[in-house]
């Protein structure tokens, strides 16, 4: 026989469930145009990119048509797209690890509060907020054979000057100092923020057993470090699969396709050549590296991170 007290506690969990039930609604409703948008200009592109891969278009016939893998066997088979993939893979290796690491020394230098610290802050963060269009033009003439200022300078030390762009050896490196001197100042920023959140007891209590700094750098800096260190890996590793200014403005791809990298070679195929499916497959390549890469450096490091 049911008591009062049990009717009392059932009704009391009906009201509790109608009260949640509401609530989800409520929040669902909320976050409905955000969905709607994620939905419209991210989920359905990429299955509309994965279906133009198996198709042969050209952008005006109407008639979209059906070929399967052979946009992924051709990309498989060309010479250029595998090297289009060396260059990305030994651009972003290398522009990452420049980056990464010259910012966190940088910041531990800049770690101050004095008005000349805050004022080469700004100095290195200033080219960070500039486009890359313009940075691009600027570093152009910077870097130009004959009337270049890198090449002046060179020889006032009685040096011959450097190819920059102009030779397949030097080009891709060149791009690579202008990303790590673009980026520079928001990965030292990011990292400043991140040293001065360390708490200062940590530092004083090593301080007190006499310990060595790269003891005190190694066991307190880096591992308190970690939530920073793994948000600008991350994001500069994305950042550097997606370049595409530097190199439509400053070497096209050249010279002899040493500085064609993933996104402009989907660039030339897509909107230059009209093969929007050889395009497309290439693009899903690229989403499919990018999320393996994610995927592997999550599953890696996530658990090495120390958040306070």
């Amino acid at each position: 026989m049911t008591t009062q007290a049990q009717l009392s506690a059932e009704a009391h969990k009906g009201v509790i469930r109608k009260r949640w039930t509401s609530l989800n609604w409520r929040a669902y409703a909320m976050i409905l145009p955000s969905l709607i948008i994620f939905l419209l200009f991210y989920i359905v592109p990429i299955f509309y990119l994965i279906y133009l891969s198996f198709h042969d278009w050209d952008f005006v016939n109407p008639v979209k048509q059906w070929i399967g893998l052979k946009n992924y066997q051709e990309l498989l088979q060309d010479a250029d797209f595998l090297q289009v993939l060396k260059n990305t893979f030994f651009y972003t290796f290398l522009s990452v690890s420049l980056l990464i690491t010259l910012s966190l020394l940088i910041s531990l230098w800049l770690n101050k509060e004095d008005i000349l610290t805050r004022f080469v802050q700004g100095a290195i963060f200033s080219p960070y907020i500039i486009s890359l269009v313009s940075v691009s033009m600027l570093w152009l003439w910077l870097m130009d054979p004959q009337y270049g200022l890198l090449n002046a300078i060179l020889s006032w030390f009685g040096l011959p000057p450097y190819p920059w762009l102009d030779s397949p050896d030097t080009a891709l490196y060149s791009l690579v100092l202008v990303s790590v001197w673009q980026g520079l100042g928001y990965n030292t920023l990011v990292f400043i923020a991140g040293l001065k959140s360390i708490p200062p007891e940590l530092y004083e209590a090593a301080a007190l057993d006499d310990t060595p700094r790269w003891k005190i750098f190694l066991n307190i800096t880096i591992p308190m470090l970690s939530p920073t260190l793994f948000f600008l890996i991350i994001i500069d590793l994305i950042a550097s699969f997606k370049v595409f200014e530097t190199i439509a403005i400053m070497t096209g791809g050249g010279p002899l396709n040493s500085t064609n990298m993933l996104v402009y070679y989907i660039y030339e195929y897509g909107f230059r050549f009209y093969k929007i499916g050889y395009a497309s497959a290439a693009a899903v390549i690229l989403l499919i590296i990018l999320s393996v890469l994610t995927w592997i450096y999550f599953a890696l490091l996530e658990k090495r991170v120390h958040y306070r």
